[in-house]
């Protein structure tokens, strides 16, 4: 019979894989708590209208890749493919826009795409993302972008690229659109198949296509720049001014229009020439319609997310981490010291140390073997003798010194213990 293995576009995070998560988790938590974000989780199915008014039924996610299913009910219901639509329904139904002032809210969760797996791409994947919800200020496009890069910064992140662009307001994408489309029909033979159909139906996607002959059709087209009114012109001039007062050099890129209706004025993206075709790790923008569009008040927002597995492979190219090392590796043998041995690992777990109990009941050759693999700074040892005279061995792994300690006398000098163990932590 052949083994089960993880669907195609699914993978394992591994323990020697985790500390790379929990160490962007971290980072990201402290980063915006101190910006005053909060945390919001939504649910991993919604209603499908959910993303097919929010993010566009003429976009590719909606048509090619969600995961669509009828429940019990007849209620077609989808998996996430991304937050934004979900933090946005949440937002209108809890009222939270009765609550005054600016709602700064982040996530993290998994997603899901139907789309070919490839490196940093897969169909089940996780993202981090914050909403701004309340604020038209331009500021709030700024502080956004501004966030993304400190946290790309902490992590180590070096030769990112931020491009920035403009996608104004419906007035001025549309007059844009028709300009677009009137430059493109006449080339329309020569678009690739999607291009071609996405004339009609969402014309702004075709500046996202990768196929060589359409790109060089798009050399000339018009610029979306070049269509923006003077609201939004203004706009634009402005955030690209407190970038700069910020210290956060930017690349402006006309074609960057992200694939998601609600979009509107402010879009971005940050690239990581490390990784290849998939070189975005994070991208966002400005969308003030959505909140209505979903049955809401008219309520300005931003947003942004990051793929986190993009990014912890970019993480693992520049920074090997080091699995947390054991403190204590217990090593016991025989009932009656076995027993102890559980007792004196709680314990002393309770006081902070990080313990590997050994649950082999092997011979001790074997668990000093593993003692040593382990990677653990000592080894306490209960044998017979130890269980009767209610003792261990303490023995300190890198110099061998051992000694022979009462087991409440271990537990009355924890303070020692503890700089002693943070001492041969940092020589190794």
């Amino acid at each position: 019979m052949s083994s089960i293995q993880a669907s195609r576009g699914t993978r394992d995070i591994l323990p020697d894989e985790v500390s790379y998560w929990q160490r962007v988790e971290t980072i990201v938590r402290e980063i915006l708590v101190r910006a005053a974000y909060q945390e919001i989780r939504t649910p991993i199915f919604e209603q499908t209208a959910l993303f097919e008014r929010g993010m566009g039924e003429a976009t590719d996610v909606v048509n090619k890749e969600m995961y669509t299913f009828k429940d019990r009910g007849d209620r077609s219901l989808t998996i996430r493919p991304e937050g934004t639509a979900g933090v946005a329904r949440s937002y209108i139904e809890h009222n939270l826009h009765a609550q005054g002032g600016v709602q700064r809210l982040w996530y993290a969760g998994a997603m899901f795409r139907y789309e070919r797996p490839q490196a940093g791409r897969q169909r089940q994947f996780h993202q981090l993302g914050v909403e701004v919800l309340g604020s038209g200020d331009v500021r709030a496009d700024a502080e956004a972008i501004a966030l993304a890069t400190e946290i790309l910064q902490t992590l180590g992140l070096k030769d990112l690229r931020l491009d920035l662009n403009s996608i104004g307001d419906a007035n001025d994408r549309q007059t844009y659109r028709e300009a677009l489309v009137n430059y493109l029909t006449p080339f329309k033979e020569e678009l690739d198949a999607d291009s071609q159909d996405r004339l009609t139906r969402n014309p702004l996607r075709i500046l996202d296509s990768k196929d060589p002959r359409t790109q060089t059709i798009l050399d000339q087209a018009p610029s979306i720049l070049d269509y923006l009114g003077s609201d939004s012109q203004r706009r634009f001039d402005r955030v690209q001014q407190l970038l700069s007062d910020l210290g956060i050099a930017c690349n402006i890129n006309s074609r960057l229009v992200r694939g998601l209706d609600y979009y509107t004025h402010t879009v971005f993206e940050i690239q990581s020439d490390d990784l290849g075709a998939q070189a975005t790790v994070c991208a966002g923008g400005r969308y003030d319609g959505l909140v209505s569009e979903l049955g809401g008040p008219e309520t300005p927002a931003i947003g942004w997310a990051m793929g986190l597995e993009r990014l912890i492979l970019l993480l693992q190219q520049i920074q090997p981490v080091s699995p947390s090392k054991v403190d204590f590796y217990v090593v016991s043998r025989g009932e009656k010291a076995e027993s102890q041995a559980l007792i004196l690992a709680q314990l002393l777990r309770r006081s902070g140390f990080t313990i590997e109990l050994d649950l082999s009941g092997s011979a001790f050759g074997k668990q000093f073997k593993r003692a040593d693999r382990s990677g653990a700074v000592a080894c306490l040892i209960l044998g017979d003798s130890e269980a009767e005279t209610k003792t261990v061995q303490l023995k300190w792994l890198k110099s061998g010194e051992q000694t022979a300690i009462e087991q409440s006398a271990l537990l009355e000098t924890i303070a020692d213990l503890r700089t002693k163990i943070s001492h041969l932590k940092d020589e190794n």
